[in-house]
């Protein structure tokens, strides 16, 4: 109620910085590179990257520097990997929902998703985000089979450069909520587990963002390459 009220009191300060942002924010491409394939030998292992554009590796040039790549680096010494990159630029949960309806099913071992940011810009509340999720991540069980999925927390949007205040801060307190209601979520799905994306640790370690102030730069998916190829090798 009371991020509801403060959203409504906001709305003209808000219009005018979302529209400045965008202005003055430059808009990074989708990096180049195959979106599907086998890398690595060793112990059999699919691997699927669906979501928004952090899963697409927007912020690199291309997806060698991407989590696509960073992952498949972390990996592909002790596994074969099969590999399908399924993301878009702009996409919300709701359109990546329609996207993964459009795929075949087939099964993949492990499943990593990045979903939440335009979610956060169109001021949806936690309640029905989750409401979502449910969605989403009961589509990638009934249609992948997952024996892993990984889920990637909402970026603190509070401290992303582009983002002034109180448009920042406001989506910061989004992001918050709609964390706190996926770590209560996956709490009851035992083949789930998520990644907290922790900015301030990537700041104390002084790695920046990418340079629209927006969006993962190499350094930082190498980190969440890192976290997401620990939990796959704890799995299999």
């Amino acid at each position: 109620m009371i991020l509801k009220a403060a959203t409504l009191a906001l709305i003209p300060a808000l219009v005018f910085q979302g529209l400045r942002v965008k202005k003055n924010t430059p808009r990074l491409p989708e990096p180049e590179g195959m979106r599907e394939g086998q890398s690595g030998s060793g112990k059999a292992l699919s691997i699927l990257i669906a979501g928004d554009s952090a899963a697409a590796g927007v912020g690199v040039a291309t997806h060698e520097a991407a989590l696509l790549g960073a992952v498949l680096k972390e990996l592909q010494a002790d596994y074969a990997v099969s590999w399908k990159l399924h993301a878009k630029t702009g996409d919300s949960t709701a359109q990546v929902i329609d996207s993964l309806n459009a795929l075949e099913a087939r099964h993949y071992d492990a499943v990593l998703t990045s979903v939440g940011v335009n979610d956060v810009t169109k001021l949806m509340s936690a309640k029905a985000w989750i409401k979502q999720q449910r969605k989403f991540y009961g589509l990638i069980e009934d249609k992948f089979t997952p024996d892993l999925i990984i889920a990637a927390g909402v970026p603190p949007m509070h401290l992303f450069p582009a983002l002034p205040n109180p448009l920042g801060w406001l989506f910061g307190q989004y992001a918050k909520q709609m964390n706190k209601q996926l770590a209560q979520f996956i709490q009851h799905r035992p083949a789930m587990q998520w990644i907290e994306y922790d900015l301030k640790k990537y700041q104390a370690l002084n790695l920046e963002m990418a340079a629209d102030g927006f969006h993962p730069s190499k350094e930082i998916y190498k980190i969440w390459a890192q976290e997401a190829a620990a939990k796959i090798r704890r799995k299999f």
